[in-house]
């Protein structure tokens, strides 16, 4: 009994929301047919405007107060929704919102991107551990170092296809070069044959000591050398700048070299003649009649001091005579140590005086 109730309860109810949801719909298809029965046929309608301009009821003798209210609902709800529809208009679009980024050069664009890829790099570079950083900063400076050895190098004036072959030089011949690399020892010259020439430490100039070429050249200048010697076979060539009178001069003194004294007949504090064939910055080299020459350092010259911080120059020059005593004698390395202050180990010479 209880269960049959319920199911006529439950048709009821459905029932009543069915006649409830009929009632609704005719009630707004009327309305909808009452709003457009006072429209005329011939026009279309799409704002307020238009429609107030449509409406029948302006013409004489058809107004009502029903009408107006129903008129001034009508607006009100179309108004509403045009100030909604404004309002999404105001809102940029999905396509509008990149416009400005669309509207800039492309150089513009490229420019703001690299900046940004800048500034992410250095980011993530704080964040990264010690021994990264290490890492990137050693490649860092090797890449560095690679760089200017490149830049360092010197451009040949001359491809290696159109280059002269030693056969054709001649012993004094004086050509024009470039520097291609400085060594402890020498320079390397290109004078535009097959092998780049090498002019040797010694072969730059007597006229003062040299410690190393960077003193006197750099890569890149051009030099005018003489041809010393060349042997095509083993493709290498020596150069020189010094005079041929001075060549000629050593060879003389070369072939003297069997009526030179021993450097074992040499003692120390032995007294020699000698004069100056070259003067550096840190004394003279004095040939003695020796088989070697002898080093006389500046400090044991007796002009020493006079004129304080005056270059050896001032009172040592070559072919200049000297009395010089030997104050070191080394067999094994063939050196000779020389001093012009009379040693104090040798006696002192005393004159009587007779009255």
């Amino acid at each position: 009994m209880r269960r049959s109730e319920a199911i006529l309860q439950t048709v009821a109810l459905t029932a009543a929301s069915l006649l409830w949801q009929t009632t609704t719909t005719i009630e707004a298809f009327q309305s909808n047919s009452l709003l457009f029965s006072r429209i005329k046929p011939s026009q279309n309608v799409n704002s307020p405007q238009q429609y107030k301009s449509s409406l029948l009821y302006r013409a004489e003798g058809d107004e009502s107060s029903d009408d107006d209210e129903f008129n001034d609902a009508v607006f009100a709800e179309w108004d509403e929704d045009e100030r909604t529809a404004s309002k999404m208009d105001d809102q940029p679009a999905p396509w509008k919102k990149n416009a400005r980024w669309e509207s800039l050069n492309p150089r513009v664009k490229l420019k703001v991107i690299e900046e940004a890829h800048q500034r992410a790099i250095r980011n993530k570079q704080k964040r990264e551990p010690l021994q990264d950083k290490k890492r990137r900063m050693m490649e860092f400076y090797k890449k560095t170092q690679n760089r200017k050895r490149r830049d360092s190098r010197v451009k040949r004036p001359l491809p290696f296809t159109a280059r002269t072959p030693l056969s054709n030089l001649t012993i004094n011949s004086n050509i024009n070069g470039t520097i291609i690399s400085l060594t402890d020892f020498g320079v390397y010259v290109d004078v535009g044959t097959e092998c780049d020439g090498l002019l040797h430490i010694s072969q730059i100039t007597r006229d003062e000591f040299i410690v190393h070429p960077r003193q006197c050249f750099s890569p890149g200048d051009e030099v005018d050398v003489r041809v010393k010697n060349f042997n095509p076979d083993m493709k290498k060539l020596w150069l020189t700048m010094l005079p041929i009178e001075e060549e000629e001069e050593e060879e003389e003194n070369e072939d003297d070299g069997e009526d030179r004294i021993l450097l074992e007949d040499v003692a120390v504090d032995d007294e020699l003649w000698g004069e100056i064939v070259r003067v550096t910055d840190y004394g003279a080299y004095i040939d003695m009649g020796v088989e070697v020459t002898g080093f006389l350092h500046f400090m044991d010259h007796p002009d020493f001091g006079i004129v304080k911080g005056a270059h050896p120059r001032e009172f040592m020059s070559v072919g200049q005579r000297v009395r010089v005593w030997a104050s070191d004698v080394d067999g094994e390395r063939r050196r000779i140590k020389l001093t012009a202050n009379r040693p104090e180990s040798l006696p002192v010479l005393k004159r009587e005086l007779r009255f």
